[in-house]
C-alpha cells in the first residue's frame, strides 16, 4: 500500500510541478481552490524564503515561492531518518544506550540526553520526531545495520526513490549544513511520511513524558506549537533550526477539511514560521468562506 502511494506521490507531483510556473500562484478550474490562489496573489509576501503549499485533492500546488531553491534542511531531515528505521523493521522494544558517539560534535547543541541513558528503539523516534532530540536521531542511525554510514545511504537511496532529485543526506539529524533539498522534494517526503502510523503520531504528539528507571522522568514537548491548537487538524509536523537553514516547517494537514502540504523554509524570524503557517489557514479559510457564499446567492 505505501510504495503504491510513494509511486502515486512521485508520478502526481512532478506532473503537477512540470504544468505550473515557478515563483507565483497556480491557476486552477477549482472554484474555491482559485479563490485561495487570487488570495494569495494579492496578499503580503509569506516572510518565509520559501514556502509552498500543495493542495492534495487536486494534486497541484496552490502557491510556491522559490519552490525549486535548494536549501538547507535542518531537521527536517529526522523524518528521512525515521523512514529508513523503520522500513528496516528494527525492534522498537530494544534498548539502546546513548553514547558519547550520539553528542553534537559539530554545533555543540545540548541535549538532557546523557551518555549511558538506555530508551528504547521507539522512544528515541518518538523523541527524535516530537522534540527533534539530536542525540536520538543519532542514536537510531547508529544502531542501524552497518552502522550511521549505511543509515544515511539508505536516506540518500530513499530520496531517489521518491524522486527527490535535488535532495542530499550527510548526516541523521539535520545539523549538517550539507544536508539540502527542495520544497518540490519536501512535499513528496511529508506524502511518503503519511504512510507510516508512527511517524504520524510521534509528530503530532504535544509531549511526552520519559521513565529512566531509577532517575526523574523527563518531559519533551513538540517543537511544534501548532500541534496543541485545536484550531489546527494537524497529520504529519516536522521543524528544524541550524543557522544556516534558518527556521523551518512542513506539516501535512486539513484546511477546510482539504487535505494540504506546508512548506516553509528559510524563515529568520523566531516566530515567523508558525506566524506564515496561521497566516496560511487564514487565508484559505477566508477564501474558501467567500467562494461558499458566492454560491449562496
Amino acid at each position: 500500500m505505501c510504495k503504491k502511494l510513494m509511486l502515486l506521490v512521485l508520478l502526481s507531483y512532478t506532473l503537477a510541478v512540470q504544468a505550473a510556473p515557478q515563483d507565483a500562484a497556480v491557476t486552477t478550474q477549482d472554484d474555491e481552490l482559485t479563490s485561495v490562489v487570487l488570495k494569495f496573489a494579492s496578499s503580503p509576501r509569506l516572510r518565509s524564503s520559501i514556502a509552498l503549499i500543495y493542495d492534495e485533492q487536486g494534486q497541484s500546488p496552490l502557491y510556491t515561492k522559490n519552490g525549486d531553491t535548494v536549501a538547507p534542511i535542518a531537521s527536517i531531515t529526522k523524518l528521512m531518518t525515521a523512514m529508513v528505521v523503520l522500513d528496516a523493521q528494527l525492534p522498537l522494544e530494544e534498548e539502546i544506550s546513548i553514547s558519547a558517539q550520539d553528542m553534537d560534535m559539530l554545533k555543540g547543541t545540548r541535549s538532557r540526553m546523557r551518555p549511558g541513558m538506555k530508551l528504547t528503539r521507539g522512544e528515541l523516534l518518538r523523541l527524535a520526531l516530537m522534540s527533534s532530540e539530536n542525540r536520538a536521531a543519532a542514536a537510531l542511525a547508529r544502531t542501524y545495520p552497518g552502522g550511521t554510514r549505511a543509515a544515511v545511504a539508505m536516506m540518500n537511496d530513499k530520496a531517489g526513490e521518491l524522486g527527490m532529485k535535488d535532495t542530499r543526506f550527510l548526516d541523521p539529524t539535520g545539523l549538517n549544513s550539507g544536508n539540502v533539498s527542495t520544497a518540490q522534494d519536501l512535499v513528496k517526503m511529508v506524502r511518503a511520511a503519511q504512510c507510516y502510523d508512527l511517524i504520524r503520531k510521534f509528530t503530532t504528539t504535544s509531549s511526552h513524558t520519559v521513565g529512566l528507571g531509577g532517575r526523574h522522568p523527563m518531559r519533551f514537548s513538540n517543537t511544534n506549537p501548532l500541534v496543541k491548537n485545536a484550531s489546527w487538524n494537524i497529520g504529519v509536523s516536522k521543524t528544524g533550526y541550524i543557522s544556516e537553514a534558518g527556521r523551518c516547517l512542513v506539516m501535512q494537514a486539513k484546511i477546510n477539511q482539504r487535505p494540504v502540504v506546508i512548506v516553509l523554509l528559510d524563515s529568520w524570524g523566531a516566530h515567523s514560521r508558525v506566524g506564515d503557517a496561521n497566516r496560511i489557514k487564514k487565508l484559505m479559510e477566508s477564501a474558501y468562506a467567500r467562494a461558499h457564499g458566492t454560491r449562496r446567492s
